[in-house]
């Protein structure tokens, strides 16, 4: 969960100082839990809150492993992202992101002004590396964080939702995000927590800079023409959030579905 992967980034993280530090307090909002797979062995719960206050939100995300992932490893996950609403989503202000496990903390935040972000604050520090593509000041210009930009806003749930390319800094690291549209069908499952319309995106995964050029994980991630994202209306509210994430890995498919919204 050091670097980008979509259980860090919902999966995700995702994924602040305000600044004011990480928040402490639970707003009421919107929940929406999710199950993330591999393979069909479910290995994370994770639980994300939107709360709205006029122009402003924030986003709260808590992750824990479960299944039989709870055998082999023991961690969990909290993100915390704050901003103001836009006409076509979230625009952040402030990242925090923080894993535990037995052994190790990681911690990680960022602050975003005009969605120009700082360089990330990270404990522990990360080590030199020549194989690390250095993040110029230009790469964090016209970013958002990994949480708050998979989170879309629209008139109307359709294809125009995928027409869009999310640029996305975490703190580490710079990459881009190019979506399309697949299509639009209906979610029938009685085992997930919504039935209705979706529409379908395809991904790409663009690496930028701060990742590892010889790095398997990035290669593998770039060359992947197998991402995918369904997106439903979160209510009336305008909103529209993830319904099932689908990503290939050579372990097998990544999956996330929601199973809970309140």
């Amino acid at each position: 969960m050091k670097r980008f992967s979509l259980p860090s980034l919902f999966a995700t993280a995702a994924l602040a100082l305000g600044f004011a530090g990480p928040a402490t307090a639970q707003q009421a909002g919107s929940i929406a839990t999710y199950v993330i797979s591999i393979g069909g062995i479910n290995v994370a719960n994770v639980s994300i809150r939107l709360a709205t206050e006029g122009s402003a939100y924030q986003l709260d995300l808590s992750a824990d492993v479960a299944g039989l992932a709870q055998v082999v490893a023991q961690g969990s996950g909290a993100v915390n992202s704050g901003g103001v609403i836009t006409q076509t989503g979230l625009q952040a202000n402030r990242f925090y992101l923080e894993t535990r496990t037995a052994n190790e903390r990681f911690a990680l935040q960022t602050a975003y002004t005009n969605a120009n972000a700082s360089e990330g604050t990270v404990t522990p520090p990360l080590a030199p590396n020549s194989d690390r593509v250095p993040v110029s000041s230009s790469h964090r210009s016209g970013v958002n964080d990994p949480l708050a930009a998979f989170i879309l806003r629209g008139q109307v749930l359709d294809g125009s939702l995928c027409n869009r390319t999310l640029r996305i800094y975490t703190g580490i690291e710079r990459f881009d995000m190019p979506m399309s549209y697949v299509e639009t069908t209906t979610a029938t499952s009685a085992r997930t927590a919504y039935q209705g319309p979706v529409v379908l995106c395809a991904m790409r995964y663009v690496p930028v800079s701060g990742h590892f050029e010889t790095s398997e994980v990035t290669q593998y991630l770039a060359n992947s023409d197998r991402m995918l994202i369904w997106y439903m209306p979160l209510s009336d509210s305008g909103f529209f959030i993830p319904y099932r994430v689908l990503m290939g890995s050579s372990f097998g498919d990544i999956s996330m579905v929601l199973v809970g919204l309140q």
